[in-house]
This record gives C-alpha cells, structure tokens and sequence, in this order.
C-alpha cells in the first residue's frame, strides 16, 4: 500500500508548482511575456524632459516564438502605452523575408519623437537590407553617431554604437561628442560594451543575453552571453563608471525556440528629474 503525501506537503508542492508556472507565464494580450517598467532618476535630466517615456525592445528573431500573432499584439500595445520614444536593440529578423513585416509593423507605432536603433551580430549576413529597411520606414539607424532630441529649449543625446562587440576602436564616446552637463542614452547590443569601453553614459539600453532565455528554480542560467556571468545579465544594474545599464530579456528567441521562467518583455521607462 502506497502511502499518501501529507495533506500540508502537497498544499506546499501545489503552491510551489503555481508560482512556478506563474512566474513563467506569457501574457498573450501583449505580445510578450510581460511589461517591464523602470523609473530613471537624473539631476542632469533637463527639466522639459521630466517624464519622458521611452519604450525599448530587442532581440526579436522575428518570427521565432515571437510570431506575426505576437506581433500585432505587441504593436497595439506600444500604441497604448504611447511612448515618447521608442529604441530598437538589434537582432531584428531570422530571414530575408521578414524585414520589410517587421519594420513597417514597428513603425506604425509613431512616436512623437520618433524610432531609434542600432544593429546586433545578427545583422552582419543583411545589414544592407536592414539598413535600407528602417530607412524606407523612417526609423533611424545610429551607427556610430549622437543625436539630439530636442524640447523646448532643452536636449539630450541618443547615442548608438554601429558594432558593440569591438571594444578596441571605439568610434563614439558619448563623453567626447557631447558636453559633460547633458543627459545622455547610449545604445549598444551587448551590455558588456558599456562595460569594456569605460562608457560616461547616464543611462544604457542593451540586450544580446536573452536574459540567459532559460532559468532553473531562479538559481542558475545555463547560456549567458555576456563575459560577465551575471552582473549584467538582466535588469537594472550599474556599470563601474556609473552608468545606469537596463539589458532587457528581448522579445524573441534564438537557436532553441524556447523560454523558462525567463520571460519575454517589453522595457518601459519613465525619465524623472531628481
């Protein structure tokens, strides 16, 4: 005769095994696994930027788990939350044709001050063809350059890096292109370019990890993508200059069609003056 499980074991396994399944869960409304909101507080925020709304997503592989269904859920729900602005990461596509889906679909989106990227390793087999992409539809592709936004009478800088894997000929160094006083967002693919280059950037938004894309019982990740095990790996973190560096989970999946308890998102961040 097999014995039964305690009545309060099993009520532990069962709330165990919810919170599990919970944590791993996809919210199909959006697109993504879920909504990641962060609030940046800056004194060098100019004061017309005070509750700038930034949306940024990355990795999408496009169409990988993340699929032409998540997809149009995910581009009505940036349209809801009405971003200032919105960045782009890099590693955009899984094929040719799929480019034109992507963009034109991102870029529907319409933010006042409009869509901004940077390319991941991804696009080193179609750079031209995502280059010319983002042009037809108005995104702006940052390779290598700083760029002003521009309210009322106050700016800040959005700088991106054309290759985020080559530390050793930095082409641009935000803290030479841009006076030391005004705030500035550096996007680059990998969070270990903030790292490696010494970047001087207030606030860094990168992907590339996947956020590690699988994680065991929250206490060990497998793949990480970074040099750095897991100071970088997901999250808000901070790099030894200081910089504030978010690296998102992205939105897609690559090489194994798979998520665990690492979910899929959306980066949602609000700008504060401090």
């Amino acid at each position: 005769m097999r014995r039964s499980i305690p009545t309060f074991k099993y009520i532990m396994l069962s709330a165990a095994a919810m919170l599990l399944i919970s944590s791993c869960a996809t919210l199909s409304g959006s697109g993504v696994g879920r909504i990641k909101e962060y609030v940046i507080e800056s004194d060098r925020l100019p004061c017309s930027f005070e509750g700038l709304r930034v949306a940024f997503i990355s990795d999408l592989h496009y169409p990988s788990l993340f699929n032409a269904k998540r997809l149009g859920k995910l581009v009505r729900r940036l349209e809801d939350i009405t971003p200032d602005v919105l960045f782009l990461g890099g590693d955009y596509v899984t094929d040719n044709d799929s480019i034109d889906a992507l963009f034109s679909s991102l870029a529907s989106v319409e933010p006042p001050f409009g869509i901004f990227a940077v390319l991941g390793n991804h696009e080193r087999r179609n750079e031209e063809l995502i280059a010319n992409s983002m042009k037809e539809y108005g995104i702006v592709l940052l390779a290598d350059t700083v760029v002003p936004l521009l309210r009322d009478n106050d700016t800040i800088f959005i700088a991106g890096i054309y290759d985020s894997f080559r530390y050793d000929s930095l082409a641009v160094q935000p803290s030479e292109t841009v006076p030391d006083s005004l705030f500035t967002i550096l996007l680059c693919h990998t969070p270990d370019y903030a790292e490696r280059s010494r970047s001087t950037a207030d606030l860094v938004l990168s992907g590339h990890t996947h956020g590690g894309q699988v994680n065991l019982l929250g206490l060990y990740t497998p793949v990480r993508n970074t040099i750095y095990g897991t100071r970088f790996l997901r999250g808000r973190n901070r790099t030894s200059n200081g910089s504030t560096i978010i690296t998102t989970n992205g939105v897609g999946t690559s090489r194994r069609k798979v998520r665990f308890c690492v979910p899929s998102e959306l980066v949602y961040i609000t700008l504060k003056k401090r």
